[in-house]
């Protein structure tokens, strides 16, 4: 299966997401946030196109990472080719963390015609950071977004409990945290 890609993975992410990281940069985005950290992930048709077993062979060499996250870009335009990246990282015992300006509910929404494609996806995630990055509410204290209406959340409990629950060690600011 083909996946396109803004440029090739980053191994040693500390920002994307807890420990040691790979990260990859989906290319492709329809949500055109103002100020966006990486405008040049946006044209549908800009990056290259690579086999997702090369990401999964990459994979599979992975020693001190604690996981992967799946960002760019919008990795929900491409669920299919990520869930089997996911599914592999899942299988070489990394947790999968993934960056979306969809909220989880657009993404399940049973209007959306992608809808299945994206609950496969969300199956193998263990935290979604969703929502458009606002540059109003853009805040250098949150952990692991760039602003105050992103949510960070436990994929798998939500999923299980069909109501969105936050993580909530990483909603807080280093200032709530400090006091």
């Amino acid at each position: 299966m083909k996946i396109r890609i803004s440029s090739s993975t980053t191994f040693d992410s500390i920002v994307d997401g807890p420990g040691l990281r790979m990260v990859v940069w989906t290319q492709g985005c329809i949500h055109n946030c103002k100020e966006c950290h990486n405008p040049q992930t946006h044209d549908l048709c800009g990056g290259h196109e690579v086999d997702t077993q090369d990401i999964i062979d990459k994979i599979k060499t992975l020693k001190l990472q604690r996981g992967i996250t799946l960002s760019g870009g919008e990795p929900f335009l491409q669920p299919e080719a990520l869930e089997e990246i996911a599914r592999e990282a899942k299988q070489n015992n990394l947790d999968v963390w993934s960056y979306t300006g969809f909220t989880i509910e657009q993404l399940l929404d049973k209007n959306n015609p992608s809808r299945f494609k994206n609950l496969n996806l969300l199956k193998q995630i263990d935290i979604l950071v969703d929502g458009k990055f606002e540059i109003s509410k853009k805040d250098f204290m949150l952990k692991f977004r760039g602003s105050s209406n992103q949510r960070i959340i436990d994929v798998q409990k939500t999923l299980k409990l069909k109501k969105v629950v936050l993580v909530e060690e990483y909603m807080q600011d280093e200032l709530c945290e400090a006091k």
